[in-house]
């Protein structure tokens, strides 16, 4: 049996804590046959060899930059048949200044609401709220979500600027609270995938910190999207 072969990319900001996030999900990738390499930087995605022998990236790098030859690698990779994926900032909210980056992924992390002011105590809990993941009908029947049921999170929440080519196979609603601007709810991609070449990619906004990405349904989520990605044979 031929062993699939991921490629984990992690760094940028820390209070996503890119090494321990990324940890919880090796043993899966090896129990699953993949090979997994671990790169601390986006430097190997202008590896062209490296990149086309491939089957999956899994990034985990919020902020930061990337460099034109860097993501140049990266998306031609996905469109011969790489599969991208990742939670949180380590996809959605990556290298801000790339509006190729952006075109590739899709959507873009814009803001997650935070308490009512006076709540606010100048931690990262200002900004975790309660709410919920709700599956779409293309959700209820795609194998990434299928037989999961609508759940609850209390976390940060993302407001995602997106096109209309994702496949979204969960939303979140953003209320309109009084000290809010926004004068209507604001329903936001929470889960979708997106074709690309020959190419998968699966975004999963939550998962800021260790314990989100512990939660059952986010962490299948999660698992079953890199099981999706990964480079198909009609890819080959």
């Amino acid at each position: 049996m031929t062993l699939k072969k991921a490629l984990v990319v992690r760094g940028g900001w820390e209070g996503h804590r890119p090494v321990e996030a990324t940890e919880l999900f090796l043993p899966f990738l090896r129990d699953n046959g993949y090979t997994v390499r671990v790169e601390e930087s986006t430097d190997v995605y202008a590896d062209a060899a490296e990149m086309a022998a491939t089957d999956l990236v899994v990034q985990c790098v919020t902020m930061s930059q990337i460099s034109a030859g860097q993501l140049a690698g990266l998306s031609a990779a996905v469109e011969a048949g790489t599969g991208f994926t990742g939670w949180h900032g380590g996809i959605a909210d990556s290298f801000r200044a790339s509006s190729d980056y952006l075109h590739l992924v899709g959507g873009q992390f814009a803001t997650h609401p935070g308490k009512e002011p006076c709540e606010r105590r100048g931690g990262q809990e200002d900004n975790y709220l309660p709410y919920a993941v709700t599956l779409t009908e293309l959700g209820r029947e795609h194998p990434v979500t299928a037989g999961l049921e609508d759940f609850d999170l209390h976390t940060e929440q993302y407001w995602v600027l997106h096109d209309d080519l994702i496949d979204v196979l969960a939303t979140t609603t953003h209320p309109a609270r009084p000290w809010q601007p926004w004068h209507r709810p604001v329903t936001s991609p929470a889960i979708w995938t997106r074709r690309w070449g020959a190419g998968r990619i699966v975004v999963t906004t939550p998962g800021h910190s260790l314990d989100v990405l512990e939660d059952p349904n986010v962490r299948i989520v999660i698992e079953r999207g890199m099981l999706w990605a990964t480079r198909t044979a009609s890819a080959s």
